[in-house]
């Protein structure tokens, strides 16, 4: 089992960065894919990114290609999404996720999640 707690979330004026981190607890981190997923109410949860075990393989929704970048470091059970150049349309709940299989993009594809961290972007 693994336990996800989210960080870095906060509010940016557009055109702005933010570094999101996800820490992992246990010791099996590194035998789980990575995704990021985000969600704004009434709406259904959103693939971001997502990132394989070792970190070699990385897959982002058209979204947000060019301006976020996955990343892991298995050292230290932490995953982060960097997010540049953010528009108001980037305004959501962020979660990351932990999953058994690489290139899945559904949220019913993961099996771990965190609380989630909030990112609002002003115009």
């Amino acid at each position: 089992q693994v336990q996800l707690v989210e960080s870095g979330g906060g509010l940016v004026q557009a055109g702005g960065s933010l570094r999101l981190s996800c820490a992992a607890s246990g010791r099996t981190f590194s035998s789980y894919a990575m995704g990021w997923f985000r969600q704004v109410p009434g709406k259904e949860r959103e693939f971001v990114a997502g990132i394989s075990r070792g970190g070699g393989n990385t897959y982002y929704a058209d979204s947000v290609k060019g301006r976020f970048t996955i990343s892991r470091d298995n050292a230290k059970n932490t995953v982060y999404l960097q997010m540049n150049s953010l528009k108001p349309e980037d305004t959501a709940a962020y979660y990351c996720a932990a999953g058994s299989y690489a290139y899945r993009t559904n949220s019913f594809q993961y099996d771990y999640w965190g609380q989630g961290t909030q990112v609002t972007v002003s115009s």
